[in-house]
């Protein structure tokens, strides 16, 4: 009788659990919010199934703004029961598929504190939704967004974890290795032609004399946008060299992200 029981149970259990599924929907909406006198837009997506506090993440766009890829990024990881935010940098409506504009609207960030500024806006507004547990937040960045989860880090903002895909690289100083809270995980392109090889080694050298917990990820054969299957037809439309997709490369790099985080959300 008790193996006949146990398979009852089981049954009822996958039944219960189908029917959460079938009447859970992916939800998304946009979310006015301002940072330093710019109206911006971000992008909100989660899973309704359930009411429980979930890990939040948020989506940092490559340089071209925010835009249907990392739009599509967001609603992955709220398939995957996450509660993703994707960030706007440059003001709401405001984004490129020209390399020179791109070039202008990232390069108003670099060096200065107005690119982790701008992410903590973000951030904020992923904690006011009252779907995230606060104790369980991480940020994903791709080119341009990477850079942007390591500045938003090293301020020693409230993260568990920042992954970057094919993103530049901004070594820690002592200081900022000292606040920073979270684990990187690097996800680089082996060939990418953006990132000089002593580029990485000072930024190596920087976080292991910071005693910054990381992985770095080398991709052999991937070059600049590896993870965007879009990336192929931008470069032929806009002229730049240097990026591709590389379907290895993305498939793998969202595994290890999905590993990394099982682990740094993981119950304490």
């Amino acid at each position: 009788m008790f193996p006949v029981v146990m398979k009852t149970l089981a049954l009822f259990f996958t039944f219960f659990a189908t029917m959460l599924n079938v009447h859970a929907e992916l939800v998304t909406k946009p979310v006015t919010y301002e940072q330093g006198g710019v109206k911006l837009e971000g992008y909100l997506a989660y899973n309704d199934g359930t009411t429980a506090l979930r890990p939040g993440v948020l989506v940092v766009p490559e340089w071209w703004g925010l835009n249907d890829y990392a739009k599509g990024r967001a609603r992955q990881l709220a398939q995957l029961g996450y509660v993703a935010f994707a960030v706007d940098m440059y003001g709401a409506g405001v984004a490129t598929t020209d390399p020179k504009k791109a070039g202008e609207l990232a390069g108003q960030f670099y060096g200065k504190s107005l690119m982790a500024e701008r992410a903590q806006a973000a951030l904020d507004q992923l904690l006011k939704t009252g779907l995230v547990d606060e104790t369980k937040v991480a940020a994903i960045g791709f080119c341009f967004g990477g850079a942007v989860c390591q500045a938003l880090a090293y301020t020693g903002a409230p993260l568990a974890g920042i992954v970057s895909f094919h993103g530049s690289l901004l070594p820690a100083s002592p200081e900022a290795a000292a606040k920073n809270h979270a684990r990187f995980l690097i996800c680089h392109g082996a060939l990418d032609p953006f990132t000089k090889p002593e580029d990485i080694a000072a930024f190596k050298k920087s976080l292991d004399d910071g005693k910054i917990d990381y992985q770095f990820v080398s991709y052999s054969s991937a070059i600049h946008a590896f993870t965007n299957p879009g990336a192929d037809a931008m470069a032929a439309a806009s002229g730049l060299k240097g990026i591709g997709y590389n379907e290895a490369a993305a498939r793998r790099s969202w595994q290890h992200m999905k590993l990394f985080f099982d682990e740094i959300f993981a119950a304490k």
